[in-house]
């Protein structure tokens, strides 16, 4: 029996509180950074301009690109750079020298990802308790404190899910958009004319009367289409159609009216440029404003923890970081998981960017270079994909990507800018995890190598111990091993140690996939090897959860009666021994090996009782 489907409204409703938070906060910093760092002089023709431009780049950039474009790439119904690298690498799978570079740029968009998860909670939340300011002076000292204390309770109830206040989420936000659109439009009656500034002309004007502000404002500019990329990454849970319908019915029409509303009041007051969006609501409604900003910032704050465990697990099934502890906070939802690691290196990273950086215009100067370098990699993977996996013409494919190419380069071109005024704390922050995920793969690869020059053939091994075989031991033994057709070091170890043989053994290896889901009646490879003995492979995609008991529960439709209170589970937690410059640089053998020391163990990332577990150790070196 199939689940019951969503109702479409249900799915649009969920959309607006997940994936629109991010660019649905962008209103509270937006025009107050264009005009107050991005050097625009502050004229009635500049403003109709700046209004024209932000229209028109979120019509571009999102309306066109992701929302008409971009959504069409999806990976088996997945979406995100993770599944939009796998998808590409596929479609260029003949080509491995493009395929390498392909993967390294798509895993280095992958870790810039990281310090966009640092600065949007930090900016969002800092520039919603700013408005208490504009209560009163007095809580300009408490602004930073109060920050602290809302991130810290978002941080410590992840724990727990997000299953109890979830439902909240769609409905919180939508009254934010609606707060939003009455907020915009009591401002446009005042100034009707100002939605004139719809017309490209005002863009094209300013941009012809000043080019040089016109590159810088770019920076600036960025802010109003924060979260787009989120478009594509959730669209595995809510599907295409519920995430177009709340763009253009409900979001995106919101946004203009509370843009075109800050314009407008900017045309009557001047002076509220330094905190438009706050200004434009009446004192008596300036802190449930601020209550209500607060919330939504949460919210897109949630969203970003969410795709932050969500892209952790991803990445580290597809090879690239560690076997993290994952914890799973819902019975129901498979994808609602935390990992504590993340969580809490996270949370110290945006506590480190709101104590540096003061205020959300100082984090502004941060903003940005991730965001527009992970747009810039999503449009050149795009090309990859509807080139050469959809087999479009060429002369089409360029025509189709060309234009959102050179529009993210010039934002990203901008963006460099603030390199020096705090855009270095996300490229720290991205390089880290980017240095974290090659040496962990190419760690793998040589210690791969190492294992596989050492190995014994499973098959000649297993006959030449059953010519005089140990003896039998009542249960099933499920040996795990990183490579097919070898004898596991644990197998040895238990041989010369225990000096028994268990009546079923299974030999099993994990291979992960660059397809987001592998279903159940494909999920188990085994071959006999005889003597009740069989060799096993077990198959996931880089968005299934790995249970291997449960995979392993198949293994009885093929003879291996599997009893759980008799089965064990023999690992190899193998120690790194570097050897200094055979595969990688000094400092990155001894980096690989501290971190597959400290790795958490294999049997919570493939969901094994740990009751169950013999671990065994071999010295490889690299």
């Amino acid at each position: 029996m199939s689940a019951p489907k969503t109702p479409l409204p249900a799915l649009v409703l969920g959309a607006i509180g997940i994936v629109y938070g991010d660019i649905g906060t962008s209103v509270l910093y937006a025009i107050k950074e264009i005009f107050g760092h991005g050097h625009v002089p502050f004229t009635i023709e500049n403003v109709y301009g700046m209004l024209s431009m932000i229209f028109w780049t979120m019509t571009i950039i999102v309306s066109l690109k992701y929302v008409v474009l971009v959504l069409r790439a999806d990976n088996e119904g997945e979406g995100g750079l993770v599944a939009m690298l796998a998808l590409a690498s596929r479609a260029v799978a003949d080509r491995p020298k493009l395929r390498n570079g392909m993967l390294v740029v798509g895993i280095f968009g992958t870790a810039l990802f990281y310090g966009d998860g640092v600065i949007t909670p930090a900016i969002s939340v800092l520039s919603a308790v700013e408005g208490l300011e504009i209560v009163s002076p007095h809580f300009r000292h408490y602004v930073i404190p109060i920050t602290l204390v809302v991130l810290f309770g978002l941080f410590a109830v992840q724990k727990r899910g997000t299953a109890g206040i979830g439902r909240f989420f769609g409905p919180i936000t939508l009254t934010w958009f609606l707060v939003l659109a009455l907020l915009g439009v009591a401002q446009i009656t005042t100034h009707p004319e100002i939605l004139l500034a719809i017309n490209p002309l005002y863009m094209l004007r300013f941009i012809w009367d000043f080019p040089g502000v016109s590159f810088i404002v770019l920076g600036a500019m960025v802010l109003c289409v924060t979260g787009a990329e989120a478009l594509y990454a959730d669209m595995g849970h809510f599907g295409k159609k519920p995430i177009r319908i709340a763009w253009f019915a409900v979001v995106m029409p919101c946004l203009v009216l509370n843009y075109f509303g800050q314009g407008a009041l900017l045309l009557e007051t001047p002076e509220a440029v330094k905190n438009p969006f706050f200004l434009m609501a009446p004192q008596w409604a300036l802190v449930p404003l601020v209550l209500l900003a607060t919330a939504a910032t949460v919210i897109a704050s949630q969203a970003m923890l969410t795709g932050a465990f969500s892209v952790t697990r991803q990445v580290i099934q597809l090879g690239y970081l560690p076997r993290l502890r994952i914890e799973y906070t819902s019975v129901r939802s498979a994808g609602q998981i935390y990992i504590p690691f993340i969580n809490w290196g996270l949370f110290v990273a945006i506590v480190l960017a709101v104590v540096m950086f003061r205020n959300s215009s100082n984090l502004a100067a941060a903003y940005g270079i991730a965001v527009t370098t992970d747009m810039l990699i999503t449009t050149v993977l795009t090309f990859f994909v509807i080139r050469f996996a959809w087999k479009l013409p060429l002369l089409l494919c360029i025509a189709s990507t060309s234009v959102f190419f050179l529009i993210d380069l010039a934002f990203f071109a901008s963006n460099m800018l603030k390199l020096p005024q705090g855009g270095w704390f996300t490229v720290m922050i991205g390089l880290a995890m980017f240095t974290l995920m090659i040496t962990w793969h190419r760690g793998r690869q040589l210690m791969s190598e190492a294992q596989r020059a050492d190995a014994i053939d499973l098959r000649s091994f297993l006959e030449s111990v059953f010519i005089s075989p140990p003896t039998r031991v009542e249960g099933t033994a499920v040996f795990l091993t990183a490579e097919p057709g070898v004898v596991p070091n644990a197998l040895l170890h238990n041989l010369k140690h225990n000096k028994v043989l268990h009546d079923q053994n299974l030999f099993v290896t994990v291979r992960n996939h660059e397809v987001p889901w592998i279903p159940m009646d494909k999920r188990i490879e085994m071959e006999p090897l005889g003597h009740h003995c069989w060799q096993v492979i077990v198959h996931y995609g880089f968005k299934n959860d790995i249970d291997l008991p449960r995979a392993l529960e198949h293994a009885r439709l093929r003879g291996c009666q599997m009893e759980p209170m008799t089965t064990s589970y023999f690992l190899s937690r193998d120690v790194v021994i570097p050897t200094l410059g055979s595969g990688m640089a000094p400092w990155r053998e001894k980096l690989f090996a501290h971190m597959h020391h400290n790795a958490s163990g294999a049997a919570a990332f493939l969901s094994l009782p740990t009751n169950a577990v013999v671990e065994l150790g071999s010295k490889v070196e690299i």
